[in-house]
């Protein structure tokens, strides 16, 4: 049956025409429409939707940040938030120690406190040393905050030079000046290995939140980890080539690629670095190891017979690793050769080196004591000197 209107006459094909024109007119501006409101939102924030990014992050190099593009820009613009302390508001008391970018002091502020505390501890950056990069360091040590083992970052000045990190205080400075100062005391006390092995311990536990939070430190020596109060409270510190790997574009980009021209701590270094400009999670295992020998050694540099960097590279290349050091109790020693393993995969994870340690510490038999009345008399007069 034919279309008619209500007067009975046949429908104009002419308006069957018009509404179908109309109609196709109606669907397509509705599907532009919806097209532009889905443009118009951000890919995400950390750049992980932009797709065949791997080539390119994978080849990060060293001094720089592990954040690119849009989510780099909005870091330092919500790092710059922090106070305004100049180094004319500090009264520096003591030199902690002298890195390649920045200076530690023992200082107060010279008037009032610093959030409440009266000594802190403060890194001054050298000339040279970009805002960006002070403020990549910053964003680590929040993301790392309560933690007894990592020194807490307190405040920080990235607005004017020099930039200036405000942390918490420490009684000894770092645990490498500690046990070369103090290794004549130590060298007698019997227990000696109870109390190195309590404090690898605590820096393990250090090392395994930082890969919960996944971070790589980069930098693990000895001098970069600083004493309260030995073996019981040792701070990881110095996060200056340290990477956030959540903000990272790729899976490919765990690792961190070599830069000739960036200078890194080469005898703390493993092997894969030097031979396939890669370092990971496993790297700073590998860093671990060293620095339970140089515990051992009272600080010893390690390779202490190497005096290149080539040398050191290629006896690192080769398989050789640093000699065994005397007095070391065979538990530790296992425990260093596995953090030496090649290739890395086989080395352990700082969870089970947390494990390996606790297993040792529950097999001492006896009680230690850890607060000598040598330790507490010197800790106490130097406080009060301060």
């Amino acid at each position: 049956m034919r279309n008619t209107t209500s007067s009975g006459r046949p429908l104009d094909p002419l308006v069957y025409i018009l509404s179908g024109a109309l109609s196709f007119t109606i669907l397509v501006f509705t599907l532009l429409g919806v097209a532009c409101l889905r443009n118009s939102h951000p890919a995400h924030e950390d750049g992980a939707s932009s797709g065949g990014g791997g080539g390119a992050a994978s080849q990060i190099p060293l001094q720089q940040s592990s954040t690119v593009g849009f989510s780099s820009r909005r870091l330092w613009k919500g790092l710059q938030q922090g106070s305004h302390v100049a180094k004319s508001d500090l009264n520096l008391l003591q030199l902690i120690k002298a890195g390649k970018e920045g200076v530690f002091y023992k200082a107060r502020m010279t008037r009032g406190t610093c959030k409440g505390h009266t000594m802190f501890t403060c890194k001054i950056s050298k000339e040279g040393v970009r805002p960006k990069h002070v403020d990549t360091e910053v964003s680590i040590m929040r993301k790392l905050v309560h933690h007894k083992n990592i020194l807490q970052l307190l405040d920080w000045n990235t607005t004017e030079d020099p930039y200036i990190l405000i942390m918490e205080y420490v009684s000894y400075g770092t645990l490498r000046s500690f046990l070369q100062t103090n290794k004549a005391d130590l060298s007698a006390d019997p227990e000696l290995q109870s109390l190195i092995t309590i404090a690898s311990y605590h820096i393990a536990l250090a090392m395994q939140h930082l890969r919960s939070k996944m971070i790589v430190h980069c930098d693990l020596a000895l001098r970069n980890i600083m004493v309260n109060k030995f073996p019981w409270e040792v701070k990881v510190a110095e996060f200056g080539l340290a990477r956030d790997l959540t903000r990272v574009t790729s899976r490919r980009s765990i690792s961190r690629r070599r830069n000739p021209q960036q200078r890194v701590p080469l005898r703390w270094y493993p092997p894969e670095y030097f031979k396939n400009n890669y370092y990971s999670f496993k790297g700073d295992v590998w860093a671990f190891g060293i620095v339970l020998w140089e515990m051992q050694t009272f600080g010893t540099l390690p390779y202490p017979n190497l005096e290149t960097s080539e040398a050191v590279m290629y006896h690192i290349c080769i398989g050789h690793k640093n000699t065994n050091p005397e007095g070391c109790r065979p538990e530790i020693l296992h425990i260093m050769r596995d953090c030496w393993l090649e290739p890395c995969t086989l080395r352990p994870s700082f969870t089970d080196i947390v494990r390996m340690l606790e297993n040792i510490m529950e097999s001492d038999a006896d009680y230690v004591d850890v607060e000598s009345p040598q330790l507490l008399a010197k800790e106490e007069a130097e406080y009060h000197e301060a």
